[in-house]
């Protein structure tokens, strides 16, 4: 049989299986892509997950597939970046959901709400429970397909210029508070502020807010805060474990191809473990240098703590009575949280509490 007769009859798939011709590598296209960031160049754990996707995509397409990663106010304003994604201004973001709770207060439960999940238990909802599956039917609303896109841990509780010793220091205190936080605040007699990263400091150096807080000693020691509030509260109740998203527009994302769907996944899922692993890493050295600069600690009361708490919950049960949205997630939410935390206190938080107790 000639060779030419041989590959119509056969195929180009009996070709390839019988080795009668050589490999033939399926040409991926060209893709370009702009990532709006809700977070500033200069803190390179937060804002530095973008960069590590975009590098990611890039070294497993070969350079094929570029995203160019640009900061909050680039392109749009820092809280901007859903309009942009879901109008296709760009084709993803990078943010933390709970900025956009004004929209629908669902946005807060792919992020993070006070007294909710810690990092660990946020992805294990995320990727063994049914949180991705819900907050992407929840999405589909906004033309948004999201992805992980990294989680701080469990935050510190912000700057003061004076410590909260009571329930009493929270009446009229002007707090920049990220997200829906801000709405328990506001129920202990607290006045919250929602203002993008890069303006924290100047709003607290001029005394336009009382208080402040981000994510922890390595971003906060970046951002100055110890030099204008040297009280340091913690912990941050509102942020056990805050999940940050890769937002992709709905139909930039199905025009990839199967392969490249797959290393979005991949790149975002390294992203994400990445993040953490470097909040982890640097945020000791952080706080050792921020005390040792006179920066005060203080834990917050439990008067604070406990009417936060039922704060929450009373809120949470009022959302779910008039939000269908919030409910259908925060349902299923809260069961995974009961059935995380009867395991997390008895091997984790054993066997933390009692290491954390050592002199090493």
């Amino acid at each position: 049989m000639e060779r030419r007769s041989f590959v119509r009859s056969a195929g180009l798939a009996g070709v390839l299986a019988a080795g009668a011709a050589p490999a033939v590598v399926h040409a991926q296209a060209n893709v370009r892509w702009r990532l709006a960031s809700s977070f500033p160049k200069s803190l390179d754990t937060i804002f530095g997950a973008s960069d590590v996707f975009a590098k990611k995509v890039s070294e497993m397409t070969g350079g094929k597939f570029q995203i160019s990663v640009h900061a909050g106010g680039e392109l749009m304003p820092p809280f901007g970046v859903v309009d942009g994604v879901q109008n296709g201004t760009v084709e993803m973001a990078h943010t933390a959901p709970y900025y956009f709770f004004g929209k629908d207060e669902t946005f807060a439960l792919g992020c993070a709400i006070p007294f909710g999940l810690n990092s660990r238990q946020m992805t294990a909802w995320m990727l063994e429970g049914n949180g991705l599956k819900l907050m992407r039917e929840f999405y589909k609303q906004y033309n948004i397909v999201n992805f992980l896109g990294g989680n701080t841990g469990a935050q510190m509780g912000g700057w003061y210029r004076k410590p909260v010793q009571s329930m009493a220091d929270m009446k009229g205190l002007k707090f920049r508070v990220g997200g829906f936080a801000g709405k328990v605040i506001e129920r202990l007699g607290g006045v919250p502020q929602n203002i993008p990263g890069g303006e924290i400091y100047q709003s607290l150096e001029k005394g336009t807010i009382d208080a402040a807080e981000w994510v922890g000693p390595y971003d906060d020691q970046k951002l100055g805060f110890n030099k204008v509030a040297p009280n340091y509260g913690y912990p941050g109740w509102w942020e056990g474990g805050p999940q940050l998203d890769f937002f992709i527009n709905s139909k930039a994302y199905e025009g990839l191809s199967a392969e490249y769907k797959a290393i979005v996944d991949a790149a975002s899922a390294y992203a994400h473990v990445d993040m953490q692993a470097k909040y982890d890493a640097r945020n000791p050295a952080a706080l050792r240098q921020l005390v040792g600069s006179g920066t005060k600690l203080f834990r917050f009361p439990k008067d604070v703590m406990d009417a936060a708490f039922k704060e929450s919950m009373a809120l949470y049960s009022e959302i779910s009575a008039k939000n269908p949205n919030w409910k259908k997630v925060y349902d299923d939410y809260a069961r995974f949280r009961s059935e995380q935390n009867l395991w997390f206190r008895f091997a984790e938080a054993g066997f933390d509490d009692f290491m954390q107790s050592q002199k090493l």
